[in-house]
């Protein structure tokens, strides 16, 4: 008897370290860049990109687990920033908000500001959002966080929409409002996951004509190409279609909670809605073909996934990027990342980091069991603003 549970219990054990990919080693990331000199730059503040990524030991190693903790508990000792509530009316008569956080210290000359676009579903209130708010502020940066509409269970929808995966306008207005109350600030967007993908967007639509407060952008973990993405996220293979049902009901569930506005009987005509198919969808598409695509007038999903996808419009941004990916990303296959990576070997300004580990927004490290309270991300964020402050800084100086 003993024997057959020793042999259980090696076979359990053989299938959690193949789960937890513990045999797996440190390793440092990939950096491509054709533009040495944008490199070189990068480097002097954010040196940490070319060290090796060391994951917690037990469990960091596996993309899920890191996407899974960093979904359902996120940060080690998260702080709670105190900041400041901005209301926006906008002219459809939505109510944009967005949270903005002073620097918590004064060494710097340079005033910046991080305009951050959080992840799906995801607003100022995000624990991720929220320790990396704080750790900005403590190296001297100001924090404006847009609140995606129809999150905040605090704020009221008061026009028949919520966000989208491409509507970019809300993040123009919240960057004009910082404007309005900092003038002279220089602005740094950064976009998680959905938000990489709208701020790069964002920077790709506007090209030239962006304001010309903005000096860099940074996206981390987007997936690029709705498209080709959903086709992945469709398939059970790695158990993309698991975090494809969170996604879809976490965006269902702010439909259904405002519903009185976003599903009213004048709404529901005007778009041609029907509840029950809303309700009863079991993926983004099936909700995006009976909410999403409707209200936005567009004619098929595949038209609202491309309009949306950052990808078509990367050849026009001119705003010095950095990319972030990690290979072992659940929701962003590694197959979306060879676009990205032939876009930073062909264009100036332009850095795409890809690491081995880190799975969907997580990146902790450190430690056996209990990461550090910082993650890689938080700390190599902070790094990489210092980094594209200072190549905006040594461009004014080759230019004057």
């Amino acid at each position: 008897m003993s024997t057959a549970l020793l042999a259980v219990f090696a076979v359990i054990l053989c299938i959690l370290f193949r789960i937890l990919n513990v045999n797996s080693a440190s390793q440092k990331p990939l950096i491509v860049c054709q533009d040495q000199s944008f490199l070189t730059t990068i480097l002097k503040i954010a040196p940490v990109i070319t060290e090796p990524y060391k994951p917690t030991r037990l469990w960091g190693f596996s993309g899920h687990v890191q996407t899974i903790l960093h979904s359902i508990i996120g940060r080690v000792r998260c702080p709670w920033p105190i900041g400041e509530r901005v209301y926006i009316a906008l002219p459809d008569e939505t109510t944009l908000t967005y949270d903005l956080y002073q620097p918590l210290t004064n060494d710097y000359e340079d005033d910046v500001t991080i305009a951050i676009c959080p992840g799906i579903c995801n607003s100022s209130e995000s624990v991720y959002i929220r320790t990396f708010v704080h750790f900005a502020q403590c190296h001297g940066y100001r924090c404006a966080v847009l609140n995606h509409v129809g999150v905040l269970s605090s704020v009221k929808i008061t026009a028949p929409r919520i966000f989208t995966y491409g509507h970019t306008d809300d993040y123009h207005m919240m960057l004009q409002s910082l404007m309005e109350k900092h003038p002279n600030t220089k602005i740094i967007c950064i976009g998680f996951s959905l938000g990489g993908n709208l701020v790069t967007k964002y920077l790709g639509e506007r090209g030239s004509t962006k304001l010309s407060s903005i000096i860099g952008g940074i996206s981390i973990c987007q997936g690029y190409n709705a498209i080709e993405g959903t086709k992945f996220l469709l398939n059970w293979q790695n158990f993309r279609r698991f975090y494809l049902y969170i996604m879809t009901e976490s965006v269902k569930n702010i439909i259904i909670k405002h519903k009185n506005i976003l599903l009213s009987e004048e709404v529901k005509q005007r778009c041609n809605l029907n509840e029950w198919d809303i309700v009863s969808a079991a993926t983004l598409p099936e909700l995006d073909e009976a909410y999403t695509r409707k209200v936005h007038n567009f004619r098929s999903v595949k038209e609202l996934y491309k309009w949306s996808s950052s990808l078509f419009y990367l050849d026009n941004i001119t705003t010095p990027m950095v990319f972030i990916n990690a290979l072992d990303d659940p929701i962003v296959p590694e197959m979306l990342l060879e676009p990205i990576k032939e876009h930073a070997r062909t264009h100036p300004q332009t850095l795409y980091v890809e690491l081995a580990h880190g799975g969907h927004l997580g990146f902790y490290e450190g430690g056996l069991l209990y990461p550090n309270p910082i993650t890689w991300l938080d700390r190599t964020l902070v790094s990489l603003i210092g980094s594209l402050t200072l190549a905006q800084a040594d461009k004014s100086l080759k230019t004057s």
